[in-house]
């Protein structure tokens, strides 16, 4: 009997450090993610991308695309220069311009909005493997519910601690005309920082029913990386 206490006593003292070492592994995890992602905002100050925005309001049968070149300045100011359209002239301005709009908005909020501990609280969920990769996953909440913070998971890369997807739904709706905001945002890897590569949203609006984008970047030129010269590649 008194060996079979200290059997029990054993494994509760075990299964205790396993959940502080979890803990404190998920904690270690947070703050490198957080130290990569300050350090990659400098690296993307200068950079250029080409970005194309599909968006569509299924209820009114109209949808629009648009082709834009992204730049960020060294003062972190986003710009764009449209290069084309295609599709409903309401769309690239009543869905378009607006997501632009409130991109450039959260922008000036960004110590307010960056997912980090002084904004959220992280719940490590554990591994999963998603086409073979292992991923860190947390689930993510906002401590205070404020306009432009979402409440959904996080997936980081095991080796980097880069984010590889974000994904979930707005805390609170930033018009009472928005019902819901739900969104899914992927990154790639281009010289050692994590760029948003595809992007899909998808808003539930009061009046015209839910308005759906879609967001794909390419052709990311980082500030200082060496292009490729065409000249070079005739002879």
């Amino acid at each position: 009997m008194q060996a079979s206490f200290y059997v029990a006593l054993f494994l509760s003292f075990a299964s205790a450090a396993g959940a502080g070492d979890s803990a404190f592994e998920a904690t270690a995890i947070i703050d490198d993610y957080v130290a990569a992602s300050k350090a990659q905002k400098d690296r993307l100050q200068g950079a250029s991308m080409e970005i194309d925005i599909q968006a569509e309001v299924p209820k009114l049968h109209k949808s629009g695309r648009l082709h834009a070149l992204r730049r960020i300045s060294t003062l972190g100011r986003i710009t764009y220069d449209a290069l084309r359209f295609e599709g409903d002239r309401s769309i690239k301005s009543d869905v378009i311009a607006r997501y632009l709009t409130a991109e450039a908005e959260a922008l000036k909020s960004e110590p307010d909005l960056a997912v980090t501990p002084a904004n959220y609280k992280f719940k490590y969920k554990g591994l999963i493997v998603v086409e073979g990769r292992q991923l860190h996953v947390f689930h993510v909440s906002p401590r205070k519910k404020r306009i432009g913070l979402y409440i959904g998971e996080l997936w980081l890369d095991p080796e980097t601690h880069l984010p590889v997807r974000e994904s979930g739904r707005l805390a609170k709706s930033p018009s009472i005309f928005l019902r819901k905001i739900e969104f899914v945002k992927d990154y790639a890897v281009q010289g050692g920082i994590a760029i948003p590569s595809r992007i899909r949203t998808s808003v539930q609006t009061r009046i015209v029913g839910t308005a759906n984008l879609l967001i794909a970047v390419s052709s990311v030129s980082l500030a200082g990386e060496i292009q490729p010269d065409p000249a070079g590649d005739s002879e």
